[in-house]
């Protein structure tokens, strides 16, 4: 069978045909228009993979389901997003039923970090696991838990918010409201303000030249470029960044003992040079001081998401 996957962003919506073993038939992205109602963008996506399915010669009854990513807080029993901080009008949106009525084909809806876990673990860095936790590090810095090749998403669906335990108490605050937050220290938004930080402490550091010399749009990549480059204030910058990645993977580790944390998101592109300094940090930081989980980088990179919201039908 070939199973339809969405990965619904504020910015766009990317479809996809998908077969058994995860490979990629044929995928397409549009524009989501976030601001409009959720009928709008909901008959998009429904009419995206209509599109897909008649281009590849296909009817529905070729299509065994569809499934969704979507952030925000997600209620997968019933298919409905009760709130997207990313759209304008998504709250209590049944959307999973109104797309089943727009389908002739089970529709399934799961949070977008969850779905892309999936991926992951399924035919991703973690491909033959059973046990993995896939972290990604943007602006945020989300989670997706697979247990026993399930994912885990609590009694109430909002369990696996990875970025909000805290780590450093009464530490900075975070956009959640809480103080000190993983998120707030090892998102690639935290690496960018300790580079910045380091480069107002020291003038004669390459950050300042980095963007034209504009600080504020100093980026990851640019941190991690200068660190390579032997730059002192870049070193220091991803010294502190992988001390707090290594204390939130270890209490990760603690708790779950998963066989595999993946790491995706902007600064795992640098691989070694992320996880090096991480993994000497974490053995000071995991129970024991020594771990038979494999921390590792992801491998499916954007196509996560469609991958893992086409193969929720196969949960």
């Amino acid at each position: 069978m070939i199973y339809a996957g969405i990965d619904l962003g504020g910015t766009t919506i990317k479809a996809a045909l998908v077969k058994e073993n995860g490979e990629i038939i044929v995928k397409r992205s549009i524009p989501t228009g976030a601001e409009r109602n959720n009928r709008a963008i909901i008959e998009d996506m429904a009419g995206l993979v209509r599109e897909l399915v008649e281009e590849q010669g296909l009817t529905f009854e070729d299509i065994h389901s569809v499934g969704i990513g979507c952030p925000g807080a997600i209620n997968p029993v019933e298919g409905i997003v009760y709130f997207s901080a990313n759209f304008a009008d998504f709250r209590n949106v049944a959307i999973a039923p109104i797309m089943r009525e727009l389908l002739p084909v089970p529709v399934y809806l799961e949070n977008d970090a969850n779905v892309a876990g999936l991926g992951e673990a399924m035919f991703g860095a973690g491909e033959g696991s059973k046990n993995c936790i896939t972290i990604t590090l943007g602006t945020g810095l989300g989670g997706g838990i697979i247990i026993d090749g399930k994912i885990f998403s609590g009694a109430f669906f909002g369990g696996g918010e990875m970025g909000h335990q805290v780590i450093v108490a009464d530490g900075i605050k975070c956009n959640c409201g809480r103080k000190g937050c993983w998120e707030v220290y090892s998102s690639a938004t935290g690496l960018i303000r300790m580079g910045k930080k380091r480069a107002l402490e020291n003038p004669s550091s390459k950050l300042n030249q980095m963007e034209d010399g504009n600080i504020n749009k100093l980026n990851a990549k640019d941190i991690f470029d200068c660190s390579n480059g032997g730059d002192e204030a870049a070193q220091e910058a991803i010294q502190e960044y992988a001390h707090y990645l290594a204390i939130g993977l270890g209490n990760t580790i603690n708790v779950f003992q998963p066989e595999y944390i993946i790491i995706g998101g902007g600064p795992s592109a640098q691989k070694d040079k992320l996880l090096d300094p991480v993994m000497k940090e974490l053995a000071g930081e995991v129970y024991g001081g020594s771990t038979r989980t494999k921390v590792v980088i992801a491998k499916l990179g954007n196509d996560a998401g469609v991958i893992g919201a086409a193969m929720l039908g196969r949960q």
